[in-house]
């Protein structure tokens, strides 16, 4: 998959539902959300960003952070999960996923702005990234996260990963398991990126997950 154009990035948006019956727009960065993005990673508490980026971080270096902003470039994906908090809109989550080099395997990292923890939003956008790994046509979803990171584990195993040594970094565990989910279960955006170039029917897949 090629890079998105920047004036289409919107059509491609899901919707996540939370425990709590709340909804998140979940819908890939775009150029002008640097900075937005950028005050968000600094909102994070310091061992939130440790846990994210695998090593202290005050801030998304300027190369991270145009990498971020520009969705399929070298098929890798950012996406933020967004509230409306008072009218207004506001970054809560975070994800980026990548095609491995054989495109057999999807990685990812996520986070989930503090305040809005235990919500279940980690949950949901494991699922929704399940569904676009199997667009892309991954058989295996998987990350890596540091040992000390109870959090990411806890949230992995729950999910069903199994978890296992990170090949080549003791500092690392990987969490990684079978794609399962398809455009019934899950309905997300990269069904329909998957879809337009071979002609399928869009209207049989809802880019709305949830409805």
């Amino acid at each position: 998959m090629t890079a998105l154009r920047a004036d289409d990035l919107r059509n491609h948006s899901d919707t996540l539902r939370l425990r709590s019956g709340q909804r998140l727009t979940l819908r890939f960065v775009e150029p002008g959300d640097a900075d937005a993005l950028q005050a968000y990673v600094r909102g994070l508490s310091a061992a939130s960003r440790y846990r994210r980026f695998l090593g202290a971080a005050s801030e998304l270096p300027p190369g991270l952070l145009e990498d971020f902003t520009h969705a399929g470039v070298d098929d890798r994906f950012s996406v933020i999960a967004i509230a409306s908090v008072d009218g207004r809109e506001r970054i809560v989550a975070e994800a980026r996923y990548a095609l491995t080099v054989d495109q057999a395997g999807i990685e990812f990292g996520l986070s989930v702005d503090d305040r809005w923890q235990r919500q279940g939003i980690g949950a949901a956008l494991v699922t929704n990234l399940e569904c676009r790994a199997a667009a892309l046509g991954a058989t295996i979803l998987f990350g890596d996260a540091l040992r000390s990171n109870d959090v990411m584990i806890a949230l992995a195993r729950k999910s069903g990963f199994a978890i296992t040594a990170s090949p080549g970094d003791w500092k690392l565990v990987r969490f990684a398991r079978q794609v399962v989910s398809g455009p019934r279960d899950v309905p997300c955006a990269n069904w329909r990126l998957a879809a337009e170039p071979r002609g399928m029917s869009v209207a049989a897949l809802s880019v709305r997950a949830g409805g």
